[in-house]
């Protein structure tokens, strides 16, 4: 059996490297079958997975040699850490690797809603020339809420502020002294106030127990009708049902989702809003950032199965 199992489609010139000092086998499609992938890694020392291999308990207790999870990306929500600490076997992640690609995005997006440009660009390659239906909106002097000023939240405000706008953000977990948010000028409120005030709702936010479907109804209401919402974080933090009929009515003006909730997702009636912009989650899908994060997840797995310290663990063991 392999020292390193990589469930995913993975490669790159760091897991070529790493196939050089260790039995690296790459099943590409192995994240489907979770029977198989358990039969897969029970004689494994390592691990390596996107978002979709779902690393359970009961998954961790039938690999009996594994040491170590490299989870080639930031959200850890398809991975059982605490089964994993209990275990003995070490989560290593990648969190600052793909933030620059995934904020590039959310701008984009922000853009694309403001100026209509997905469906102007539809309308003019379909012969027309309709310039007073694609009115749109400047960016300059709105206001921008970051919903989880980390990382991706950070860089995406901060992009924001060079097109002149004001930055508001929710974050439970940071102080209004926070350097970061100093460096921005941002002011550190509350959801509701954030939602109520901004322009652009941007989503950074993980999928924990506290954030599930925090995104709803009631929270949407709160909103202009005016205001966007864009999603590059994790599609369950938003009930779409709620989501949906927000958009159908009015009382937002338009939304650009990179996530959802059930992935891939059974079309249904977002896909047929024109005030929708969707995209298959690709926010951290640049060649830039791909290679960044294989290259982060090889090196801690190789440093750890060699005996030394992973430089991004997730937790102790």
């Amino acid at each position: 059996m392999p020292d390193i199992l990589i469930s995913e489609n993975i490669r790159g010139e760091a897991v070529d490297a790493l196939a050089k000092q260790f039995d690296v086998v790459v099943l590409p499609e192995l994240w489907k079958d979770q029977a198989e992938l358990m039969r897969q890694v029970a004689e494994c020392r390592a691990l390596i997975v996107r978002n979709q291999t779902k690393v359970t308990a009961e998954l961790l207790a039938a690999a009996k040699k594994l040491v170590v999870v490299g989870r080639a990306g930031v959200g850890l929500d398809n991975v059982d850490v605490e089964a994993a600490t209990r275990g003995g076997v070490l989560i290593t992640s990648t969190p600052d690797q793909n933030a620059i690609s995934v904020a590039e995005l959310a701008i984009g997006l922000m853009l694309s809603l403001a100026r209509m440009i997905p469906v102007a660009n539809e309308d003019t390659k379909a012969g027309h020339w309709n310039r007073q239906r694609f009115l749109g909106n400047e960016l300059y002097g709105k206001t921008i809420g970051i919903l989880g000023a980390g990382k991706i939240g950070y860089l995406t405000a901060r992009r924001a502020q060079a097109f002149g706008m004001k930055v508001l953000a929710y974050d439970p977990f940071l102080s209004r002294d926070n350097v970061l948010l100093s460096e921005l000028q941002a002011e550190l409120v509350g959801l509701d106030e954030l939602l109520e005030r901004a322009d652009v709702v941007s989503c950074h936010l993980p999928a924990t127990k506290s954030t599930l479907g925090l995104l709803n109804a009631e929270r949407f209401a709160r909103m202009k009708p005016s205001a966007t919402f864009i999603n590059t974080a994790r599609g369950e933090v938003v009930v779409e049902s709620d989501l949906v009929a927000a958009l159908k009515t009015g009382q937002l003006a338009g939304a650009a989702l990179d996530v959802r909730s059930k992935e891939p997702p059974v079309a249904g009636e977002l896909e047929q809003l024109a005030n929708v912009i969707l995209v298959p989650h690709i926010a951290a899908f640049t060649h830039e950032a791909q290679q960044r994060v294989t290259n982060t997840i090889c090196q801690d797995v190789g440093r750890v199965l060699s005996g030394g310290k992973a430089e991004n663990a997730v937790n102790r063991v």
